[in-house]
């Protein structure tokens, strides 16, 4: 019996993975404070011009609506750390940074949420990589 005691492997999550774990949970609230800003805009609180949905152009209803709903699924995602949550903040990302790289004279220029999300998936990238190399160490 000690000999089984003694192979045991203790699962105990690196300090890279718990640093990590907190980055997907601060990731996850600023999607959903994105998520809450679109819905604003869609019900017509916004005091902006043009910001109450029905009064939109019709590519605004459509980015604002395809938003609206993912970024609150990418936070839940986030937030508990399933597999998929990462893949709808992408999809977020991606769909956010077309609309104001891509399309500024539809969208307007909105440079610094497009240096966020590259600055947020480079972080993403070197996290998982770390870990990767950190579990390739302990396998060795």
């Amino acid at each position: 019996m000690s000999e089984v005691t003694s192979r045991r492997v203790v699962l105990q999550p690196s300090t890279t993975e718990v640093i990590f774990a907190w980055f997907q949970r601060v990731i996850a609230g600023y999607c959903l404070l994105f998520g809450i800003l679109y819905w604003i805009r869609l019900i017509g609180i916004y005091p902006g011009e043009l910001w109450r949905f029905d009064l939109m152009p019709v590519h605004w209803q459509v980015a604002a609506a395809t938003l609206a709903v993912f970024f609150p699924f990418a936070a839940a995602g986030l937030w508990m750390l399933a597999s998929w949550g990462p893949v709808i903040w992408f999809i977020c990302a991606v769909t956010e940074t077309v609309m104001y790289a891509g399309f500024p004279d539809l969208f307007g220029h909105r440079i610094l949420i497009v240096v966020s999300h590259a600055c947020v998936a480079l972080l993403y990238i070197v996290f998982r990589v770390t870990i990767w190399l950190q579990k390739r160490q302990l396998r060795q």
